[in-house]
């Protein structure tokens, strides 16, 4: 698409600022489209007078944005309604009649070129739709996470997980074949979303990162400290913390006494706090800049087992020069070679061994810093990124106008 278009991009949360994984992918095919000369028209929503307040700085990225408070409360009774419906609770908790309202308003008074739809619970306003171009960009496959919530739960909390995956996977289906493209963020996921044999386009463009930001540090690091970024409220950052605390690290302190571990990231539940009350253990909640925690560390961990997509915590680790060990889950998600420019493992043994190496070779751990480095500002730059997103435009456009010739 090379002449300036018209365009309404959809998010589940609004992509401002782009503080946490979801937003900071939204917010980068915002900013790329605007810049390359789009009239984007935003529209999402905020759940509190704090958030919508800071989403006021999206109006540097496009003509125009509609923001539509939600209520805890009423999001919330939204869910459990759909409890006993074929119709997925997220999508419940992602509904406003608000902005329901605010999308046809828009339909039926501006001419879009392309609608862009950023996760799957935003395309329920558009779904519909069937005179404009339309491109979902799934980023995740989020049937496949709850499924996965589903092995970590108990009975019968995991029964509720797995049946909002199970819904959710038959939304997924039927979004897929309303939309003229649907891309995911990994190979892994499309492949996910290939397997449900929709017939269905699919394309994948990567995440990127700010490797300006996140640079390198000049200051030396602080010898077996290990670090973990990530917000703590998100139960897959809490499980594998908790797991890591205690099936890795009481068998690395056998070996390394001074060991230490630092978690940094907002909104610690009880079960995260209380680890700080360990000699060798700090949890930090909110900071206001994560950089120097984890480029004072060793080296930085990210064992998640319940991993979809991109960490953008391992592609900011990685920026930083500080070498990863992820779990082989988390691995898959970024364009990197286990081995050679991140270490993974899949057993406490296969971390204690991973770390132990980086800890007592420092020839290897700046080798694996340098090589991590570098293959993020080669295979995960944003310019990069947005060059395979424009192509993915492209092939949504002509996808819609073979449709519209063959009818």
């Amino acid at each position: 698409m090379t002449e300036p278009a018209n365009i309404l991009f959809l998010s589940h949360r609004f992509p401002y600022p782009p503080t946490r994984g979801d937003k900071i992918r939204s917010f980068n095919m915002v900013k790329h489209l605007h810049s390359g000369g789009h009239k984007v028209t935003v529209a999402s929503l905020a759940r509190s007078a704090e958030e919508a307040a800071e989403c006021q700085g999206i109006r540097d990225y496009c003509e125009e944005f509609i923001l539509c408070r939600v209520s805890g409360f009423w999001q919330l009774l939204r869910m459990i309604l759909r409890l006993f419906t074929l119709e997925p609770s997220s999508m419940g908790f992602f509904y406003s009649v608000r902005l329901d309202r605010e999308v046809k308003r828009l339909l039926k008074g501006k001419k879009f070129d392309l609608i862009i739809v950023f996760s799957s619970s935003a395309a329920q306003y558009v779904s519909h739709v069937s005179h404009i171009p339309k491109f979902l960009d799934f980023c995740d496959m989020d049937s496949q996470k709850w499924l996965a919530f589903s092995g970590f739960k108990k009975w019968p909390i995991s029964m509720g997980y797995w049946l909002e995956g199970m819904k959710l996977m038959r939304a997924e289906k039927k979004l897929a074949t309303r939309f003229d493209l649907n891309s995911c963020a990994t190979e892994f996921e499309t492949d996910s979303l290939d397997g449900y044999q929709t017939g269905a386009d699919s394309g994948i463009f990567p995440n990127g990162v700010d490797f300006d930001f996140f640079q390198p540090s000049d200051q030396p690091f602080k010898k077996h400290n290990i670090s973990f970024i990530g917000r703590m409220d998100y139960y897959p950052n809490e499980e594998c913390v908790l797991s890591f605390s205690q099936n890795v690290l009481p068998k690395l302190k056998e070996k390394y006494p001074d060991v230490t571990f630092t978690v940094i990231g907002a909104e610690p539940p009880q079960s995260v706090r209380a680890l700080d009350a360990l000699p060798h253990i700090t949890v930090t909640g909110t900071v206001d800049d994560i950089r120097p925690y984890v480029q004072q560390s060793h080296l930085m961990v990210a064992p998640l087992e319940i991993a979809r997509g991109t960490q953008n915590k391992i592609l900011e680790g990685m920026a930083m020069g500080v070498p990863v060990v992820s779990s082989s889950n988390a691995a898959r998600g970024v364009d990197a070679v286990a081995g050679e420019h991140i270490y993974a493992a899949g057993t406490a043994d296969e971390y204690i061994t991973a770390i132990s190496r980086l800890f007592d070779d420092v020839a290897e751990r700046d080798r694996l810093a340098r090589a991590g480095r570098e293959r993020v500002v080669s295979h995960h730059n944003w310019p990069h990124a947005m060059k395979k997103f424009d192509q993915l435009i492209s092939r949504c456009m002509a996808n819609f106008h073979t449709k519209r010739e063959g009818k």
